[in-house]
């Protein structure tokens, strides 16, 4: 999202950490400017930051995602792969300790 976009009041998330929340304040410093939420009153790089309603529509991808993954270990678990693969340990734990 271009940095000139966020404005006060604005919902919005760093999508790196999740965080979210409305930008209290906007500041210029060292060339880059920094938006302030309300939530952790921590400054984030404005061009970093989208809209809070983009958040919630990629956790749903992120979600289905996750339901995707799932039905694969499902099927690689129930199939004959995975019990060749436990056939050849010998079940025990060798972790150096």
């Amino acid at each position: 999202m271009p940095a000139d976009e966020i404005t006060l009041g604005m919902r919005v998330r760093y999508p790196r950490t999740g965080t979210t929340g409305a930008v209290v304040s906007i500041q210029q410093v060292a060339g880059n400017r920094f938006a302030e939420l309300d939530s952790t009153h921590l400054l984030y790089r404005t061009d970093l930051l989208i809209p809070a309603e983009q958040a919630r529509h990629s956790a749903t991808t992120v979600k289905e995602d996750a339901k995707e993954i799932i039905r694969r270990e499902r099927e690689f678990a129930a199939g004959s792969e995975l019990q060749e693969a436990l056939k050849n340990i010998d079940q025990s734990c060798e972790g150096g300790g």
